[in-house]
């Protein structure tokens, strides 16, 4: 499999689900958080054939990972959560939050696509300048991109969560002691 249908499938298949559990004003659930991470793990899992660790890679595979996390963490600033009146917790997806997602999947799938039909003999002499392995540590690296950039919006999501239940019980608490007081 080419480097542009793996990033095809694996960037395609989690900007499918982060914009269909995350985009909207959605109730905040256990499933809704650990969907993505899964659809990420799996795209990841069945489209990247192995994680060269020679030369740089390493450095490649973390500085993926880096930008990854930043673009997740910028995205989840994005999602904002409340308690709704009905007492669920929700969040809020706009068009911003749908934006970063929808860049991020794009510069992966054009720079994956320049890498095999742009610029693949500038590819390999880059790759044998920076002492990396090849174009599987690019595949590898754009998919821990996106497997970091889910954890980092999943992180986001699960302190938001933590957050509006502490804020609740802390109403509740002041509430009571302020019934007990009149």
């Amino acid at each position: 499999m080419g480097q542009f249908t793996t990033a095809l499938l694996t960037c395609g298949a989690i900007l499918t689900v982060i914009l269909a559990t995350d985009c909207g004003s959605r109730r905040v659930t256990r499933v809704r958080i650990a969907c993505p991470v899964l659809v990420a793990v799996l795209a990841v899992g069945a489209c990247v054939h192995s994680f060269p660790t020679a030369g740089n890679d390493t450095s490649l595979h973390l500085a993926g990972i880096g930008v990854g996390a930043i673009c997740g963490l910028a995205a989840g600033a994005l999602l904002p959560a409340h308690r709704a009146l009905a007492g669920d917790i929700r969040s809020t997806g706009g068009a911003a939050y749908a934006a970063v997602w929808i860049l991020l999947t794009g510069v992966q799938l054009l720079f994956a696509y320049g890498c095999e039909h742009w610029f693949g003999p500038q590819t390999a002499r880059l790759t044998t300048a920076y002492q990396l392995s090849g174009s599987e540590v690019l595949v590898s690296s754009l998919a821990l991109m996106s497997l970091s950039a889910v954890a980092a919006r999943t992180a986001v999501l699960l302190s938001r969560l933590r957050a509006v239940r502490a804020a609740t019980a802390t109403d509740t608490d002041r509430s009571t002691s302020f019934q007990e007081q009149g």
